[in-house]
């Protein structure tokens, strides 16, 4: 088996909440990390939060994965900067929305969530999937939310069709590719998610999560899994186990 040291994870939507909790683990774990964003500002927060002692390891790219054009020029460059890739966490389909009911919204808007939720989801993984999915000891993994089976709360409609769609998305993959040989999962949230300073109930801290799929992706003993995780104790057994 590869050492940490040896892979090169891509985190994609590392530069949000849920995300940079993952980076932070996969860095402490010794992996090398890369992280893509639109926003060079949220690189250089990301940056800030990391312990200097895994500078060293991180690589930013500024780029959009959010159009095919983008995810594959975005790609490219990553490539040519850090070479060859062995794991792909993305976080895409996992964040928040609560504008209000369908009826005050605009099809503009319901757009612009299945862009951050579904869309944004596909067009990442169609451009690096292929980097990873022949490799049997690399990984894809999908972090979704709850939110996808539910309304979470009045005014969150548009994140459940956009969540929904993710996890759809999801589903689907498993069912085209059920011979590829990477290790192809699918953590599912079924709780709120927020940095420390910002916990309520119903929530766990990112650092758990990223705790948790980093796990997942250092063991690589479970393939075409959903990995349901509803309590914090089910973040602490994929931590420690890998798998639930």
């Amino acid at each position: 088996m590869s050492a940490a040291s040896d892979r090169l994870v891509v985190v994609l939507g590392g530069a949000g909440t849920v995300g940079s909790g993952i980076v932070k683990a996969l860095l402490e774990k010794g992996f090398r990390v890369a992280v893509i964003s639109r926003d060079g500002s949220r690189l250089e927060k990301l940056r800030h939060f990391l312990p200097a002692s895994t500078h060293d390891r991180l690589h930013t790219l500024i780029g959009d994965v959010g159009s095919e054009e983008g995810a594959e020029t975005a790609q490219g460059a990553l490539l040519k900067s850090v070479g060859q890739v062995s794991d792909v966490v993305s976080s895409l389909g996992f964040s928040w929305w609560q504008g209000g009911p369908p009826h005050a919204q605009s099809l503009k808007e319901l757009r612009r969530v299945l862009d951050m939720l579904l869309l944004s989801t596909f067009t990442a993984w169609k451009a690096f999937f292929p980097l990873v999915k022949d490799n049997p000891n690399g990984t894809y993994t999908f972090i979704t939310g709850g939110a996808g089976e539910r309304l979470l709360m009045p005014g969150t409609g548009f994140l459940t069709l956009g969540a929904a769609g993710a996890l759809a998305f999801c589903q689907v993959l498993r069912e085209e590719y059920p011979e590829v040989p990477c290790k192809l999962n699918e953590v599912r949230i079924n709780m709120g998610v927020a940095t420390p300073q910002r916990l309520g109930p119903g929530y766990v801290s990112h650092l758990e999560v990223g705790r948790a799929v980093a796990s997942l992706v250092e063991k690589r003993r479970v393939s075409q899994a959903v990995l349901s995780v509803g309590t914090p104790a089910d973040l602490k057994t994929l931590a420690a186990e890998g798998e639930l």
